[in-house]
């Protein structure tokens, strides 16, 4: 049996997620007691004999907060049993947590008798410390759109094998932020920029005239290798740790050049030794880059 507890922050895309995981399959129940988690699956243990079995549970701050502490021993436990488990969380910015529930209108879960959102946010962030803290994939949806998200779920979640290491490259721009789920973040602002030349200014990383540009530049043939070498020598430690998932964020000032063609070109170098490696560009789409 397969069990993905989906966490996170109210407006995160929690829902969208569960929503994506009963698409492909899954029985999904949403806001469940984590007190009862194991007793679904002895239900559905007792009722089934289908060793494969699919479930996605929601867990979030609605849940006592005894309850919400258990949940990483719930983990341990439910995987000494032999059930693949693992928590995927979902998280974004409080700004974009404001924005999502005036635009919505909706009630946040904490937010009772008239108290302020952004209290209510802060609130629910350190009732979900604990489960945050476990997670084995933290998303961040700030500059996420619902089919993206649905994406990530699909490759990175679904789509993963038991006992494998998910890799996810993905560019960014620091100017945007760095992303919040990054394991290793690199800056590549030290790097010629082609923002700077007048005919690249308008392409990205993935245009053929930028990448000649920057295959040559001695120091972004240098920083490519080092990387490269420096993720060759430990992603197989992760593996070996039992990691389920390592996001690798590569920035530079816009996520529209360097960034992206060095996301595209570590990639490429990865799978040629690990599967899966994903590439993801957070900025690759947005103006008025610099």
């Amino acid at each position: 049996m397969r069990l993905i507890i989906v966490s996170g922050l109210s407006g995160s895309g929690k829902s969208v997620a569960l929503h994506v995981l009963e698409d492909l399959g899954y029985n999904c129940i949403d806001n469940l007691p984590a007190s009862l988690v194991q007793s679904v699956i002895d239900e559905i243990k007792s009722n089934s004999d289908d060793p494969a079995e699919l479930l996605a549970v929601g867990i979030d701050a609605r849940n006592r907060s005894k309850d919400i502490d258990s949940v990483p021993k719930l983990v341990a436990k439910l995987q000494a049993q032999g059930i693949h488990t693992e928590i995927v969380f979902l998280q974004a910015s409080d700004d974009i947590l404001l924005q999502r529930f005036s635009e919505t209108r909706r009630r946040h879960p904490l937010a009772s008798h008239g108290a302020e959102i952004r209290a209510a946010i802060a609130s629910e962030r350190a009732i979900l410390s604990e489960v945050i803290n476990a997670a084995d994939l933290v998303i961040d949806t700030s500059r996420t759109s619902i089919y993206e998200l649905a994406d990530i779920i699909r490759e990175r979640v679904d789509r993963r094998k038991h006992n494998t290491l998910s890799v996810l490259i993905e560019s960014f721009g620091f100017k945007n932020g760095i992303p919040a789920d990054a394991d290793f973040v690199f800056d590549l602002r030290c790097l010629p920029n082609p923002y700077w030349t007048v005919e690249l200014r308008g392409l990205t990383g993935q245009d053929e005239e930028v990448t000649d540009f920057l295959d040559a530049q001695d120091n972004f043939n240098a920083m490519y290798g080092d990387i490269c070498r420096f993720l060759q020598r430990w992603i197989p430690e992760y593996q070996s740790f039992n990691r389920g998932y390592l996001t690798v964020a590569i920035g530079c000032t816009g996520g529209q050049h360097r960034s992206v063609y060095m996301t595209e070109k570590l990639a490429a170098a990865l799978r040629e030794q690990h599967d899966p490696v994903l590439a993801r560009h957070n900025d690759l789409h947005r103006a008025s880059r610099v």
